[in-house]
């Protein structure tokens, strides 16, 4: 009996047993080790049983899963099923999804289609496509392209938006260029559509790169793709309006602490962190005002909380009562008291931190407001590529929050130290007058972006992207050292080198010897600053003998001007060795003692020009146009470069960076190129040129020389150079130039004390 209860025993453990082995729960250590040599191996399951005993997985923050797991729309089989259609070639990079050879002969040339008959074009993709035609990097000829970009309009996605293109993958795949996408440029700001919002859009775009807006990190292929900002129909095509930092205050801190105002979303993709702004919301310092009142039928969908927040948003902010008090008071405001609605641009001027956070979509309209209104972003979107993030260092110019951690927020904004905050704000307004601005320089960016990446052995620096006057103007063509620049000197702790080179515009023939330009030469040459003197021949005459030159100390180089036209003058010429050049005119009156102290000038200021006859510019309301006036007023915008100085760098942007068309109507005219080469300069450096001393016979010496005497009695002169102004203002989005009201002159200048103890004694004389 004993043994028989032995036998079922047994027999009971050791199926108990093979059930435990068959179901999975206890391992043999031979298969334990063999699946952990496998894990090692980077072996994985395809659809491993979960095993109970295993440890957890680790914690995947948001921007790794689905935003919402309870917005079951579609299941996660099919989004991702979504995203493999969308980006097939996810693994695309420009080594392995871009021809490198198109771009070998001709540089860095984009095509763009011509526009298909009946095709509509909605009026921020056509600004885009005039950008592209505009700028230096445009090519008409398909043979000579590097990049490509679409006359079709792929901007919004969106199958419910009326924007939507239809049968665009047909129209697409029929392309002769396409080639699977291949060094094709699609631009995109909406995709997918309600109610999950997927990053769809609706064709295959194959090899080609994206520049999108609300990019997910999940979809983003870097040194690839090229997230762009959300920017609405309304987003200024060129120019566009400056920031709205005037001032620094010290310290920096505004009324509000923290803002927002916006749509709350009651259910669906985006919904989480709005619907939980509530939480933090003060009304003092910290005011996150929400509505639901947005949509046909939100009616049918509003939580209980609703009314209370719609409420809030439309409450009204009443004034300072100490401040009020005291006007009313001393009889300047009315007793009867007059409330003041929230209003969204008063919140943001009035603001140090504004809250950015996800919309229905990743990317959001506040995110370019708060840069241009000098609020700093507070960026509450998980998973978001932020724009340019390939250039832009965004750590000094936002804060990068976590949705997850909204209640942290508050806390984490007050603990910022003043002193970063004014950083912070700062570099907002940098980055915004720098990319942000315009349709124009968002869409230049995007270029020069991909042409870095062509060109890697000239592509920027950090440095040159996130610091003043930025990537667009800041050519690495012309140099790869910073120190080559006039804008990185300081950064660098580096000064100029010591010596300028002098370039006489020469247009008339030389038929004595007593003519100004030989004076010129000479007075110019016995400069303790000149290191060499260049004249351009620009004269329709041939050159004359060298006997016919005058000796000097330093180098004379007469070279013939190319085609002879007024743009030759500032050509990067290689024979320009110092970073300073002297451009002049062949008919100025100068003394080597007006030279000297030019030079000294200029190199405590060597991103700007520095010169002596000065001009102005001005707006005629009654004609709605600038105006240009040679008329000694207390201020002026332009110094002209017929007796001025500069970084030689200028010469190399005005041939490389200025289109065609202008250059080509300064040459058409004989004209305005010394106000090109102002509005050029004051539009990289945002700062007006500086006028130094002169003698009151400057002007009338110069009318009385014969070279010059029939181009400036000419009537159609003056006339011709109000025309350039509107032109160029036209051209740049903008009137670039700045008005000043300072004139450097000597220490002791006119002062009533020895001539000897003056340095520049001779100025005074002339």
């Amino acid at each position: 009996m004993q043994a028989k209860k032995r036998y079922l025993i047994l027999l009971s453990a050791g199926a108990s047993l093979a059930l435990l082995f068959y179901l999975g729960g206890v391992e043999l250590p031979a298969a334990r080790r063999s699946r952990q040599d496998r894990s090692r191996n980077g072996y994985r399951p395809e659809q491993p049983w979960p095993h109970y005993s295993d440890p957890l997985h680790a914690f995947m923050t948001w921007d790794q899963t689905d935003t919402e797991d309870y917005n079951l729309h579609i299941s996660p089989r099919q989004k991702r099923d979504v995203n493999r259609s969308v980006y097939r070639g996810k693994r695309c990079r420009m080594d392995s999804c871009f021809d490198f050879s198109l771009c070998q002969k001709n540089g860095f040339k984009v095509y763009v289609y011509p526009q298909q008959k009946g095709e509509k074009i909605s009026e921020s993709y056509q600004n885009i496509l005039s950008t592209i035609e505009g700028s230096r990097f445009y090519t008409s000829d398909p043979e000579q392209a590097c990049l490509f970009v679409l006359s079709l309009d792929t901007l919004d996605r969106d199958q419910l938006s009326p924007q939507y293109v239809h049968n665009l993958k047909t129209k697409v795949q029929s392309l002769p260029l396409w080639n699977d996408g291949r060094n094709h440029l699609i631009f995109n700001l909406y995709s997918g559509t309600w109610p999950d919002y997927t990053e769809d859009l609706g064709f295959e775009i194959g090899q080609a790169m994206l520049a999108k807006a609300s990019i997910g990190a999940e979809n983003f292929r870097p040194n690839f793709d090229v997230s762009i900002p959300l920017f609405s129909k309304e987003h200024p095509r060129t120019g566009g309006e400056r920031g709205f930092l005037k001032y620094n205050t010290i310290p920096p801190f505004r009324k509000y602490m923290l803002v927002f105002k916006g749509k709350r979303y009651l259910t669906g993709i985006g919904s989480d962190t709005r619907n939980a702004l509530y939480h933090v919301h003060n009304g003092e310092d910290v005011v996150l005002l929400t509505t639901c009142k947005h949509g046909k039928d939100w009616q049918k969908h509003k939580d209980a909380r609703c009314d209370k927040d719609n409420a809030e948003y439309d409450k009204f902010d009443f004034p300072d009562w100490s401040v009020w008090l005291l006007k009313a008071l001393a009889g300047q405001m009315p007793i009867k008291l007059k409330p003041l609605r929230y209003d969204y641009k008063e919140m943001l001027h009035n603001s140090t931190f504004c809250l950015v956070p996800r919309g229905r979509r990743l990317g959001s309209f506040r995110f370019l407001e708060a840069l241009q209104a000098a609020c700093v972003p507070v960026m509450l979107s998980n998973g978001w590529e932020l724009p340019f993030s390939e250039i832009i260092d965004w750590n000094t110019a936002a804060v990068i929050g976590d949705e997850r951690l909204l209640l942290q927020i508050p806390t984490t904004v007050r603990s910022i130290h003043q002193d970063k905050i004014l950083s912070l704000r700062q570099q907002t307004q940098f980055l915004w007058e720098a990319y942000f601005s315009s349709v124009e320089k968002i869409v230049l960016t995007t270029l020069e972006i991909i042409q870095d990446r062509v060109l890697e052995h000239g592509s920027r620096s950090s440095l040159m992207w996130n610091g003043h006057p930025g990537g667009l103007f800041a050519m690495p063509q012309y140099s790869g050292y910073l120190g080559d620049f006039p804008f990185f000197y300081a950064p660098l702790g580096i000064k100029p080198y010591p010596k300028f080179t002098a370039v006489i515009h020469a247009v008339s023939p030389l038929v004595s010897q007593s003519q100004p330009i030989l004076k010129l030469l000479v007075a110019v040459a016995k400069s303790q600053y000149c290191a060499q003197i260049i004249v351009l021949w620009n004269c329709d005459k041939p050159l004359p003998a060298k006997h016919r030159w005058p000796a000097t100390s330093v180098p004379v180089i007469v070279i013939e001007g190319e085609n002879k036209v007024m743009s030759s003058r500032f050509l990067p010429y290689e024979t320009i060795v110092t970073d300073a050049v002297l451009s002049l005119d062949e008919d100025t009156v100068l003394s080597t003692t007006e030279v000297d102290f030019a030079f000294t000038v200029w190199q405590s200021f060597p991103e700007r020009i520095v010169g002596y006859p000065a001009r102005s510019h001005f707006w005629d309301s009654n004609k709605e146009r600038w105006g240009y006036t040679s008329k000694w007023t207390n201020d002026y915008s332009m110094v002209l470069t017929g007796a001025a100085m500069f970084h030689r760098y200028y010469h190399y942007l005005y041939t490389h960076y200025l289109p065609t068309s202008l250059k080509n109507m300064v040459d058409q005219l004989a004209n305005c190129e010394d106000i090109l080469m102002n509005f050029l300069v004051s539009a990289v450096t945002k700062l007006p040129p500086i006028k130094i001393t002169q003698k009151k016979q400057y002007k009338e010496t110069m009318m009385g020389q014969s070279s010059r005497a029939s181009r400036w009695a000419d009537p159609d002169h003056f006339a011709q150079r109000q025309t350039c102004m509107n032109k160029f203002a036209s051209w740049f989005g903008a009137m670039p130039l700045v008005h000043s009201q300072m004139r450097l002159d000597p220490v002791l200048f006119k002062d009533q004390v020895s001539i000897l103890r003056k340095k520049y004694r001779d100025i005074e004389r002339l």
